[in-house]
C-alpha cells in the first residue's frame, strides 16, 4: 500500500493537472478506461464541492492497493460560500458514480469527502 498526496489552490490550471493525476494512479491499479474516466469525475466533482462551500485550497491523499482510494479534503476557509443545489448535483453524481462516498461536515459546510474505487 502507498500513498500520494497533493496539496493544491482550487483553481481551474491545478483541476486539469488533478485529472492527469489521478488518470495515471488509475492505471496502476488497472482501472479500465471507463472506470478511471469516472474515478477522475469523482475526484473533480469532490474538489469543486470544496471550493464552492468556500475553500482556497485542497489536499487530497490517494491509497494505492488493489483499489484506490482517495480523501480530498478543505483547506484555508473564506466565507465565500456559494449555491448548495449545485453540491446536491456533485453528491448525486458522486453516489451513482461509485456508490459509497463520505462526506464529512462541519455544519452546513462540507470539509472533506473520501471515496474507494
Amino acid at each position: 500500500m502507498e500513498k500520494f498526496s497533493v496539496s493544491l489552490p482550487l483553481t481551474g490550471e491545478y483541476l486539469t493537472t488533478v485529472r492527469l493525476t489521478t488518470g495515471g494512479l488509475c492505471a496502476l491499479v488497472g482501472f479500465d478506461v471507463e472506470t478511471a474516466e469516472d474515478y477522475k469525475v469523482c475526484v473533480t466533482e469532490s474538489l469543486l464541492i470544496l471550493k464552492r462551500n468556500g475553500f482556497l485550497r485542497a489536499e487530497i491523499t490517494f491509497t494505492v492497493s488493489e483499489t484506490l482510494a482517495c480523501e480530498v479534503r478543505g483547506k484555508e476557509k473564506t466565507n465565500k460560500e456559494e449555491d448548495a443545489i449545485e453540491d446536491e448535483i456533485s453528491r448525486a453524481l458522486l453516489s451513482a458514480l461509485l456508490g459509497d462516498v463520505q462526506f464529512t461536515q462541519e455544519g452546513n459546510c462540507v470539509v472533506g469527502i473520501a471515496f474507494e474505487g
